[in-house]
């Protein structure tokens, strides 16, 4: 292999060798020499999970007629512990590092976050871990991302503490660990499809080179020289063939290796603690290290790499596929052994009085329904087991020998009711001292058996927490190592790539969008960089600590609602929009953002200004629909008679210009009627808008013409005079009337 130089100083470790055989089997090696103690922790899970006798003991129990009890008081004991994560749970919460970091990528990565851990599962994972860890020592969980593109991109699940072997001389949180190797069967379907370059080898070598033509292989060349070697390497391995090939299931079993190489790099710390590796391709960094900024120094660093091992044959091996260079196993630690470090926890103080509760129980039934016998021999008729089986039964029938008895015989049954009291005492001892070896008590429980006060019961429930409280640090530790590597796998995803994330404010705080990885141009320098660049903010994961339970939501709310009945008035606008966000509501957000607008906008009488201004409004609106309404009702009726009027008119039109044409006719024939008919019309008020004359007068020189009678009903002509006599006729009936 090439050694890896960095831009400063020469490479004296292979950052990037890959693992070889020798180095794999010396790993194993080391497993197998470490101490014993999976064996006991199955043990001590199989006693919390209810398995408590084993064959051996109740083949002897059989043997002297003593029954099987089991009262399975670790597993509900345990379990209080368990619900007490469950109800004081808190969600992850991302924090800027720095103080000139921007809070809107913080914020945006909360919101991710918070996703991911509904999604991802990484609350059941972590929960599950703790059982682990508080029965046995040791919990696991893997984060890493899904290969099924069809669901979630990332993946959180609990690991069985038996699939995972590490370092035994590690820190506690792996940070210097050498190698951590995760052991799992998969049929050999499976790995035949992961390692599709290989599946010729994984199907030979996991069915024991079965159906391989032997006469095939060669070490000069041909297609089979990988098969040769390998099969060479399987038979010189020191590792049972068992431990990694089942042949009769037609499984195999993969070694998923993580393991470190360190490196000599040189690195550039920045003035506000962050740390990059130098990059002599990177101009920024090559101008920072010009002009005097940034100081170069050598540091040794360690470089995370994955192998994939069938065995004795390695089917891959590349450098770490995240970014975060680190196992993506988390431990969860309980207690650790001084001399040997091996985990242990709660379970392993509890045993012991287990099986004397189970002892106990079993003795007590059995001195229950026990008989002491005291008979001279001969007494009984019959043989003794047969005598042995009749006693034990409630209905039991003995035939004493008759002459045995009248010889001085004795026959006594008798029972020892006094032993299965104290026996009694003893089972109650018992109990209080499992829960007591725990650092567990009655009232953590829910079991006030005997506290006299609150006071002494919220005592004894703090006394719990207090001995409790060195294994719940070791979990929230532990479980905020899991909310970074996630947020580390966000971050990965999301470098170079905008993206707009919506913050539900939740009516308590404004809505906002926060635009990460945005394309901007400096004005003065004209560079061109990322706006809330997600890559160079440097964050930081934290449990918040106001937990997220149903249960302690409802000891909230009544908290605040005592409170908010206690204040002053003043103050209660305030406090109302915090109230209702604790409440399990419908529309609860709508309704605080209403209120939360009311209260910002107006004053408690522009607010009752704005009501009647609103009722009015709305009163006004209603009068005017009602008017419109009956409108539309009467449309009908007005249509018609509109109609009916414009029918009229045109009648009443169409008679008077018949009139006026017959009256200009008479007029025309007659123009010593139009001075009349102009003073009569006068006469009743009628305003003459036009130049008289309207009709010229008649020359003299006409004469008068005969005319036909006028038959016309409206204008009837007077039969004495009549008007065929002309005008002349016309001048005579005027004088007639004027006399």
């Amino acid at each position: 292999m090439e050694s890896k130089s960095s831009g400063f100083g020469s490479n004296d470790l292979q950052a990037d060798a890959e693992l070889s055989l020798s180095e794999f089997t010396t790993f194993l090696q080391e497993i197998r020499d470490q101490p014993a103690w999976r064996a006991k922790a199955d043990r001590e899970m199989d006693y919390c999970d209810g398995n408590q006798l084993d064959s051996e003991i109740l083949a002897r129990m059989s043997e002297i007629g003593i029954p099987p009890a089991v009262e399975p008081l670790m597993g509900p004991t345990i379990d209080a512990v368990l619900g007490l994560e469950v109800k004081n749970r808190g969600d992850w919460k991302v924090l800027p590092d720095a103080q000139n970091d921007a809070e809107d990528v913080a914020d945006a990565l909360n919101y991710k976050l918070h996703q991911a851990e509904a999604r991802s599962g990484a609350d059941v994972a972590c929960s599950e871990a703790l059982s682990a860890q508080i029965k046995v020592g040791i919990g696991w969980v893997y984060v890493g991302k899904e290969s099924d593109p069809f669901l979630y991109p990332y993946k959180v699940e609990d690991v069985h503490r038996n699939e995972i072997f590490w370092d035994w001389f590690a820190k506690p949180d792996l940070a210097n660990a050498r190698y951590l190797i995760r052991r799992k069967w998969f049929d050999r379907s499976i790995p035949k499809l992961m390692f599709p370059d290989h599946a010729e080898l994984i199907e030979y070598a996991g069915s024991g080179w079965l159906g391989l033509d032997h006469t095939t292989l060669t070490v000069d060349g041909g297609t089979s020289t990988g098969l040769y070697v390998a099969e060479d390497q399987e038979r010189g391995w020191s590792i049972e063939e068992q431990e990694w090939r089942d042949m009769g299931r037609n499984r195999v079993c993969l070694f998923e290796v993580w393991y470190r190489r360190w490196d000599r790099v040189t690195v550039l710390k920045s003035p506000d603690g962050r740390v990059v590796e130098y990059d002599k391709r990177n101009a920024a960094h090559v101008a920072a290290v010009a002009g005097g900024m940034l100081q170069p120094e050598l540091a040794i660093v360690a470089r995370v790499r994955l192998a994939w091992w069938m065995g004795p044959h390695k089917l891959s091996d590349t450098p770490s596929p995240y970014r975060h260079n680190r196992f993506p196993y988390v431990p969860f630690w309980g207690k650790r052994e001084d001399r040997t470090g091996a985990p242990f926890a709660l379970a392993r103080g509890m045993i012991y009085l287990q099986d004397q509760i189970n002892a106990l129980h079993s003795k007590s039934q059995w001195m229950m329904s026990a008989r002491r016998v005291v008979r001279t021999k001969g007494a009984v008729i019959g043989p003794d087991e047969l005598f042995r089986q009749e006693v034990a039964r409630p209905d039991a029938d003995i035939v004493l020998d008759a002459k045995a008895m009248r010889e001085g015989g004795i026959f006594k049954v008798e029972t020892d009711l006094q032993l299965t009291q104290q026996q009694f005492q003893r089972l109650h001892d018992s109990r209080e001292g499992l829960r007591r070896v725990g650092g567990i008590y009655s009232e953590f429980q829910g079991q006030n058996a005997n506290t006299t006060s609150g006071v002494q019961f919220n005592s004894q429930v703090e006394q719990s927490n207090q001995s409790l409280a060195d294994i719940l640090d070791n979990f929230k530790t532990a479980r905020t190592a899991v909310g970074e590597l996630l947020l580390s796998l966000i971050i990965e995803d999301s470098i170079g790539r905008q993206e707009s994330v919506f913050i539900n404010g939740k009516g308590i705080r404004p809505d906002k969008t926060v635009v990460i990885n945005e394309p901007a141009l400096d004005d003065e320098t004209g560079v061109r960089y990322l706006n809330n660049d997600i890559e160079r903010v440097k964050l930081k994961v934290a449990v918040d600590n106001v937990p997220s339970a149903v249960t302690f939501k409802q000891q909230q709310l009544s908290s605040m609602a005592e409170a908010f009945k206690s204040a002053p008035p003043q103050f209660q606008p305030i406090m109302l929009p915090y109230l209702l966000s604790l409440m399990d509501i419908p529309d609860r957000e709508d309704m605080v953002r209403a209120i939360k607008e009311v209260g910002d906008s107006a004053s408690p009488e522009q607010v009752k200004k704005l009501i009647d201004q609103a009722v009015e409004q709305a009163l006004i609106k209603a009068r005017h629909e009602l008017e419109m309404a009956k409108i539309k009702q009467q449309q009908p009726v007005v249509d018609a008679q509109v109609r009916k009027l414009i029918s009229e008119a045109v009648n009443k039109g169409v008679e008077g210009m018949f009139s006026a044409t017959q009256a200009a006719n008479q007029i025309a024939l007659m123009p010593t009627v139009a001075p009349v008919a102009d003073q009569m019309l006068r006469s009743v008020g009628m305003h003459d808008y036009d130049q008289p004359p309207i009709v010229g007068g008649v020359p003299a020189s006409v004469e008068p013409v005969a005319l036909p009678r006028n038959t016309d009903p409206l204008t009837p002509t007077n039969p004495a005079v009549g008007l065929d006599r002309g005008i002349k006729g016309g001048q005579q009936l005027q004088g007639a009337i004027s006399k």
